[in-house]
């Protein structure tokens, strides 16, 4: 690696330490999470936050954007929501002079960070509204491309503990999420402060770091940066561990019923850089892999009925399969 391009990472974790030091102004003892959000937009993906109500998912993601510098704009999704309601548009408008002509109106999804707020309430027609956003990040409206700002990521929250009236998301949605972040509750001494920081007069003021240009230089370094060959050996090794078939264990064969595509490669293989770049390193280890190997992997795989009902979890397979594939290579 060329001095300019370690002179220039190196400028980028700089801002990264300080956007993450922003964050844990509002964010509170939430260090995993908003590392993992923050490795996911570096990634230029997409992630999905899965918490119980009140750990502050809707306040990371519009920290998140006052921080990054993006605009924002967040979708409630509930079930009567239509796929215009997100997308926009053409209404019919007629001009003084009596002429009438179709105009297109800009759905919330025209934006730079869009909040998919409880995404699984919304039907299988409006979930499926996103998915060519995502991938594509553009979308067509009566017949028509229209192009989505630059940077464009989705972060969607979803409640994995009430069901009632919800959809779930089809597999097709759930691999072009990135990363899924677990929330968790806090431990003790983070929920004390996060009673004493937000039940006063005063909240703690965050300020822009990235500003859009500077996100897409630093997703660009993500992309530049060096990945040794046998860290790519290690992922691939790992993901197709977890994929029933010719040369699994008999472990995943018997339990998985459709296991991580070739996306979930992608994902571990860009995670890793820009987890290896936050922490001031110029290259991905083994560590990075297993420190992500869950948020890549657990909804991109699913367990058949006779696993589940022997008390097997997503979790407790992809520990095992870590294990078993970086066990010898951690210190890579």
């Amino acid at each position: 690696m060329s001095n300019p391009d370690i002179a220039a990472f190196e400028q980028i974790a700089e801002k990264l330490t300080q956007a993450q030091g922003m964050i844990a102004r509002r964010i509170i003892g939430q260090t995993r999470v908003v590392d993992e959000t923050l490795t996911a937009i570096l990634c230029g993906g997409h992630g999905l936050l899965v918490g119980a109500p009140g750990l502050a998912k809707t306040r990371l993601v519009e920290v998140m954007g006052v921080v990054l510098g993006l605009n924002s704009n967040r979708v409630q999704f509930t079930p009567d929501l239509m796929p215009a309601d997100i997308l926009g548009a053409e209404v019919l408008e007629t001009a003084a002079d009596g002429a009438r002509a179709f105009r297109f109106i800009e759905g919330p999804i025209f934006c730079q960070l869009l909040m998919a707020d409880e995404i699984n309430r919304a039907s299988p027609r409006t979930q499926s509204a996103l998915l060519q956003a995502m991938q594509e990040h553009h979308v067509s409206v009566a017949g028509k491309r229209r192009d989505l700002p630059s940077p464009f990521h989705v972060l969607a929250t979803q409640n994995p503990i009430e069901q009632e009236g919800t959809y779930p998301l089809p597999e097709a949605q759930l691999d072009r999420f990135l990363l899924q972040i677990d929330v968790d509750y806090p431990d003790r001494d983070a929920e004390r402060d996060i009673l004493l920081a937000t039940t006063g007069v005063e909240d703690s003021e965050v300020s822009a770091v990235f500003d859009a240009a500077g996100l897409i230089e630093a997703q660009t370094a993500v992309r530049r940066m060096p990945i040794g060959e046998s860290i790519v050996e290690l992922i691939l090794d790992l993901v197709r561990a977890a994929r029933p078939g010719e040369g699994a264990s008999d472990l995943v064969n018997n339990s998985v019923s459709w296991g991580p595509g070739p996306r979930a490669a992608q994902a571990l293989s860009l995670a890793v850089r820009a987890r290896a770049l936050m922490d001031g390193r110029f290259a991905p280890n083994a560590d990075d892999i297993a420190a992500l190997a869950h948020p890549v992997l657990k909804h991109r795989m699913a367990l058949g009925f006779a696993a589940r009902a022997e008390g097997l979890t997503v979790d407790k397979l992809i520990t095992t399969l870590i294990d078993q594939v970086l066990g010898e290579g951690s210190s890579a």
